[in-house]
């Protein structure tokens, strides 16, 4: 055992290039709630709020970061009606491999930041889905 404890994921951050786009995307497409970024900040980011005291950051940079398989995730309650939602506001759905008792899809912001949504059926369990055993 180490000394530290992770408890949650705090937040995740992203670079955007197009406030005003990104800002749609975000808030339109993904539904989060936008938060106020603190005043102390002296740079251009966007906050929203996932709950339980989880937040997405984007910051504003003059090129996008590059494109590659990284990604965050986030869960949905109904991933069927959110794939639905993204298909009719025209953003492509990229659907992947299975997972046992989970559906999910990626999607990509303006930016073409990776970002999957994932809805669990079941509890992830190592030993049901095969997964292979630790070293």
């Amino acid at each position: 055992m180490t000394g530290i404890r992770c408890t949650a994921l705090d937040h995740c951050s992203v670079l955007i290039t197009d406030l005003a786009k990104a800002r749609w995307f975000y808030r339109t497409v993904l539904g989060l709630p936008e938060v106020p970024k603190p005043k102390t900040f002296d740079f251009v980011a966007l906050w929203f709020d996932l709950g339980a005291g989880q937040t997405l950051h984007l910051l504003q940079k003059p090129q996008p970061d590059t494109r590659s398989p990284r990604h965050f995730a986030l869960r949905v309650a109904d991933v069927s009606a959110a794939r639905s939602h993204c298909r009719a506001l025209g953003v492509e759905v990229l659907e992947t491999g299975p997972i046992p008792h989970c559906d999910r899809f990626f999607v990509h912001d303006p930016d073409g930041n990776r970002i999957e949504l994932i809805q669990w059926i079941e509890p992830y369990d190592p030993a049901a889905s095969g997964a292979a055993q630790l070293d």
